[in-house]
This record gives C-alpha cells, sequence and structure tokens, in this order.
C-alpha cells in the first residue's frame, strides 16, 4: 500500500496540493528570542513579496557607556540623516570600520541584565557595573560552576585583568589569607608522640 505525504503552509495551515513547498529563514522579527526560524510556505503565498520588498540599510551604533545595537531603516530615511552632503558621498569619504558585528539586535530581544545571578560572569563587552560586580563577590564559586556548566570560560582569580574588570581584589586577598590556617590545621600537636599517645611530663 502506498504512502502519501501531505504538505501544509506554516503561513496559512492549507495543504500544498502541487509542487514543494519553499523555505522561508526569518532572521530579524520582533517576537524571535532564540536567533532565527525556519517557516515553510507555498510558491504562490510569497509571488507578492518582490512588489511590496523595500530598501533598507542596516548600521550599528556605539554609544559609549552602552551595549551596542543593530539598527535596520528604510534607506530614505536613513539618507535623510545626512543633513550636509548627500549620503553617498559621505559614505564614500568614511573610514572603513573593522568593529566586530554587535550582537544586540533590534528585534525587540530583551536585553540581557549581566547583574543577575542568572547572567553576571557572562563575557560581554561595556562596563561591568556595580551590580555584577556585587553579585560575583558574593557568589563567585557559583558564578564559576555556571559559567563552566554552559561552556563559558570561568572567572580566574590568577587573571589580573579579569580580577581589576571584575573588583575582586579583596576576594583574591581573603582566599588567599584563608589557604595558610589549612596547612597548620593539619600538624599534630607538639605533646604526641609518634604513636599518637600524649607524653605526660610529672
Amino acid at each position: 500500500m502506498g504512502q502519501k505525504v501531505v504538505l501544509f503552509s506554516d503561513l496559512s495551515g492549507k495543504i500544498v496540493e502541487d509542487g514543494e513547498l519553499v523555505k522561508i529563514v526569518v532572521t530579524q522579527h520582533p517576537a524571535l528570542l532564540d536567533g532565527p526560524v525556519e517557516i515553510e510556505a507555498a510558491p504562490a503565498e510569497l509571488a507578492a513579496i518582490e512588489d511590496q520588498s523595500i530598501d533598507v540599510v542596516s548600521f550599528e551604533v556605539f554609544a559609549p557607556g552602552e551595549e551596542p545595537r543593530s539598527v535596520v531603516m528604510p534607506l530614505a530615511e536613513f539618507d535623510k540623516l545626512a543633513t550636509d552632503d548627500p549620503m553617498d558621498v559621505v559614505l564614500k569619504a568614511a573610514k572603513k570600520s573593522y568593529a566586530k558585528p554587535a550582537r544586540a539586535k533590534s528585534t525587540g530581544e530583551p536585553k540581557i541584565n549581566y547583574g543577575s545571578l542568572e547572567h553576571a560572569g557572562k563575557p560581554h563587552r561595556g562596563k561591568v557595573n556595580d551590580a555584577e560586580k556585587q553579585i560575583i563577590r558574593d557568589h563567585f564559586d557559583s558564578v564559576n560552576e555556571r559559567l563552566a556548566g554552559e561552556g563559558l570560560r570561568v572567572i580566574d582569580l590568577a587573571d589580573p585583568e579579569m580580577v581589576a574588570r571584575y573588583g575582586l581584589e579583596e576576594l583574591v586577598e581573603v582566599r588567599a589569607g584563608g589557604a595558610k590556617p589549612v596547612e597548620t590545621a593539619a600538624a599534630k600537636p607538639a605533646e604526641e608522640t609518634a604513636t599518637g599517645e600524649s607524653v605526660n611530663e610529672e
């Protein structure tokens, strides 16, 4: 007995009788929280996309003290930002950028709060605020355990740059000082003999 595969469109929910589905990779949308997704649709459902598409420009904003963010806007609106020379002249005269692409997207994705126990210590650009430093100081071992579990680099107290970045100078001193009593605690009292018996002095 033969089997028939029924194809459905993710857009309309209708059965696609003829032809194959078209795969659509959605890379940016306010509803996306975990990166791009794939959906499928009938070719006829996408017939009008060329007529409705617009020219856009994407750029990244690096403001002092803030996380880098990516912006996508209509090309015509972006060109209006140049009020002296035309935008094409401004861009041709601009220096080449070697900045790494910003991770934050203007898609409605919630901004990560590094001042929380859930995200403190994760690698990120920008300044480490006081809240994140305090979380790491108070929960250092737990933070490192979480980072290691997520496959991220841990915070190394032997790394001067990390110590300075997260304000861990005091923690380094405390842990360095706390190692000494552990060694002395293993020593036997002087009055005990090699057999563990106490020597009684008369």
